[in-house]
């Protein structure tokens, strides 16, 4: 059974790295948490390694200008992986085609500059629906919008056999208090339909593959009993903690605040429930990252 802790500090010592989630763990897509940015600032200061491992379908440069935005001190953090740039690398690889269909918004665009890192990219080109190879989503065109916009477009590219690449597999996300979309929504419809979807965030291996990748280029080799993830995604971060065999810190005041009854802490009945309904079990679960 999960361990309700008070602060990070209860059991930092026991980990040299941590993966954390960003959306609701250290801003709210508005503003930092000021008790998640001292919570980090310590953990860093005491040696400590602080991977942000987010499933925003944004380059890590982008999401480092947003966090600066937020408010997120750069102290907080060593280092960032992106489902974004985990996506970018395979679908420069070609994994969709050469013709894509991109959903997304325009702040999502930068998802198509070049990486230097992948060697003979494909070159790819926007084109529309009914000249695509595959499709690239980043998230929906409105995150509020009825998802069924999206529909006829589906049932034609599921008849094509198009692949869809999905940047974000989060579903649903709260921007301060509105609940949006996002890309892993439209991914879910694809495959109800009968497509196929390409996942490379959490839960997926490919990201937790990056941020290790990034943790061993600036000189850290560290093992798996010895990295904490946090988040508060059940079927995201404490999910793929499981799946990758690496200890986890469950943040029941975020997605889950209302199933786990959480104010400051949650409510330990409420969340035996949540987690027995979702069969799964994080080392440690806490209101909030402080």
């Amino acid at each position: 059974m999960t361990a309700l802790i008070k602060t990070l500090d209860d059991i930092s010592h026991n980990y040299d790295a941590l993966f954390v989630d960003l959306w609701g763990c250290v801003h709210n897509g508005i503003e930092a948490y000021p008790s998640a940015n001292e919570s980090l600032k310590r953990y860093r200061a005491n040696g400590g390694k602080v991977v942000l491992v987010t499933n925003s379908p944004r380059p890590w440069l982008g999401v480092e200008k947003q966090l600066i935005k937020f408010g997120v001190d750069t102290e907080a953090w060593d280092l960032i992986a992106t489902s974004g740039d985990s996506a970018r690398m395979a679908m420069f690889q070609g994994l969709v085609g050469n013709k894509v269909y991109f959903i997304g918004t325009p702040f999502e665009e930068n998802f198509f500059e070049p990486l230097r890192v992948v060697k003979n990219p494909v070159t790819i080109e926007r084109v529309p629906i009914d000249e695509a190879e595959g499709i690239v989503c980043t998230g929906p065109f409105n995150s509020l919008e009825d998802l069924d916009v999206y529909l006829s477009d589906f049932q034609f590219a599921k008849k094509k056999g198009l692949k869809l690449l999905c940047a974000n597999p989060d579903i649903i996300v709260d921007r301060g208090s509105v609940r949006e979309w996002c890309a892993g929504a439209l991914a879910k419809m694809y495959t109800d339909l009968g497509g196929e979807s390409l996942y490379f965030g959490k839960p997926f291996q490919p990201i937790y593959d990056l941020a290790r990748r990034r943790l061993s280029s600036s000189g850290a080799q560290i093992n798996n009993d010895r990295i904490l993830a946090i988040g508060d995604g059940i079927t995201t971060d404490i999910l793929g903690a499981e799946n990758e065999g690496i200890d986890s810190l469950f943040i029941t005041g975020g997605l889950a605040a209302l199933e786990t009854g959480t104010k400051d802490q949650p409510n330990q009945r409420l969340l035996n429930n949540y987690l027995l309904e979702q069969k799964l079990n994080p080392a440690y679960s806490i209101g909030f990252l402080r």
